[in-house]
């Protein structure tokens, strides 16, 4: 693993549906040991109600407690800030943050990701990946996408952020939802440059 990876990533939910691919990251990411700031958005708490059977807690403080319970995680290894919480490290360049993902990613983050605003820590904390030129990955989860969709994110490919639409394949004969979601969550880790067993790539054998 490489020394950027150590430093903690970014993982930030927002309200599209796709909660079990933010769920299963973050599960992977406290398993691998890897320092996680969390940021949640208001509609992301509301998918999380529809998409888990989880009764997560909404504070900030709460939430982590919850999350590093429920992972039984060691304790410092996640922290979860709120979404106007500007006095956070990320909102700043000087940050020791590596990578940031956003998944899911709504389309309005795309948009305003795309135009420079920083209206939440969400937001902020993307601009500063983009200015710092450090890894963006943004987990879209939409269809159909219109043009100005495709064009925030051609716009975003070009300044350096990796756009990563939730799109698992089938090439390995997934036998389950949680086969699709983790098929997603792999890639999202590779990358991030951490190592996964989740799914085998392409020209691997399938396993007897």
């Amino acid at each position: 693993m490489s020394e950027s990876v150590k430093r903690p990533v970014i993982l930030a939910m927002t309200g599209a549906s796709g909660a079990p691919y933010a769920l299963r990251l973050l599960q992977c990411l406290l398993e691998k040991q890897q320092p996680v700031y969390l940021l949640v958005s208001k509609a992301a708490q509301m998918v999380l109600q529809m998409e888990s059977e989880l009764d997560i807690p909404s504070r900030p403080a709460d939430m982590q407690a919850w999350f590093t319970e429920y992972y039984q995680a060691d304790p410092g290894l996640l922290t979860v800030f709120g979404k106007e919480q500007w006095t956070a490290p990320i909102a700043s360049g000087s940050h020791n943050a590596g990578h940031m993902v956003i998944c899911p990613c709504t389309t309005g983050t795309l948009a305003a990701v795309a135009n420079g605003n920083s209206d939440n820590l969400i937001e902020r904390a993307a601009d500063v990946m983009l200015k710092e030129q450090r890894k963006l990955i943004m987990v879209v989860r939409e269809m159909p996408l219109s043009v100005i969709h495709l064009e925030n994110m051609l716009r975003l490919s070009r300044v350096g952020a990796t756009i990563m639409p939730a799109n698992p394949g089938f090439y390995y004969q997934p036998q389950s939802v949680s086969d699709l979601v983790d098929f997603v969550v792999a890639r999202i880790l590779e990358h991030l440059g951490i190592e996964q067993s989740l799914t085998r790539s392409w020209g691997e054998p399938v396993p007897e």
